[in-house]
This record gives C-alpha cells, sequence and structure tokens, in this order.
C-alpha cells in the first residue's frame, strides 16, 4: 500500500495560501463596496506647488519662479569645459620588491595606495623615495607608471 504525499508542513502550507488569497478577496470586495458608496475618492486634479510638490489646490501665482531656458542644464559637462589637471603626481614608496618587481606608492594629496611593476618604472626605486608618477587604468584598478625619483 503506497503512503499517502501529503504532509503536514503541506497541508499547513495549503492552508496559508488559502487563508491569503480568501483575505485578498475580502480586501477587495471592501473596496468595491466603499467605492460604490462614496463614489470615485482621490485627487481628481493634480498640482504642483512652488517647492515641486503635489497638491490639490491650484499654487498661488504670487509663488511662482522665473528660469531663464539658457540657465538650465541637461547634459553633463563637457570634458573641454572641465578644468585640466596635472597628470604628474607625487608620492612616496611604501613597499618595493625588487626580486618580484612590484611594489606599492601611497599618493602625497590622497593618500591613495597605486600599485607599480617593474616595467613602469623609468628610475630604479627603494623603499620611503619620493617619486613622481602617472596613473593608468589596470585590470585591478590604477596604476602607477612613468615613476620617477625627484
Amino acid at each position: 500500500m503506497a503512503k499517502s504525499q501529503q504532509t503536514f508542513s503541506k497541508t499547513e502550507k495549503e492552508k496559508k495560501r488559502l487563508k491569503k488569497r480568501l483575505d485578498k478577496q475580502k480586501k477587495m470586495d471592501a473596496r468595491k463596496a466603499e467605492k460604490q458608496e462614496n463614489g470615485t475618492g482621490g485627487i481628481q486634479f493634480a498640482y504642483v506647488d512652488h517647492l515641486g510638490n503635489l497638491t490639490d489646490t491650484p499654487p498661488d501665482p504670487t509663488m511662482k519662479v522665473e528660469y531663464d531656458v539658457d540657465d538650465i542644464q541637461i547634459s553633463v559637462t563637457k570634458k573641454e569645459d572641465l578644468p585640466q589637471e596635472d597628470p604628474v603626481r607625487k608620492g612616496k614608496v611604501s613597499f618595493f620588491d625588487t626580486s618580484k618587481g612590484f611594489g606599492f606608492i601611497i599618493d602625497a594629496e590622497n593618500n591613495e595606495k597605486y600599485f607599480t611593476h617593474v616595467s613602469g618604472l623609468i628610475d630604479q626605486i627603494v623603499e620611503n623615495d619620493k617619486v613622481s608618477f602617472e596613473l593608468e587604468k589596470g585590470m585591478r584598478g590604477m596604476n602607477a607608471v612613468k615613476v620617477t625619483k625627484l
């Protein structure tokens, strides 16, 4: 004789599902009854006041602010309009392993640590050297290249 596939947890889940469905139906019926009783509710017209908030009353025309169309910017600032920053940065070598050929440089401005490889060096460097370098996008972030000793 085959064992019943109906378990306690299955029956409980089915009961919860049916209860949820009935509650949802009751709420929907209550909303319909309230709508028939009171008519359509809500705001028929929505206005935007001088602060940008939605209201059901028309805004005060004296609070209206005029803007010049030329002052409105829709796009991102063009690259030509941005100030040019010097690509050469200064920093200090925090770690450098000559046998493995890599190290890290700490930027003097923002104290960020940048990876550097022996292929990006112009001068030989050791730990605690003050250096100047440029940044280049690498596989795992920004890398220091064109590293020269100061």
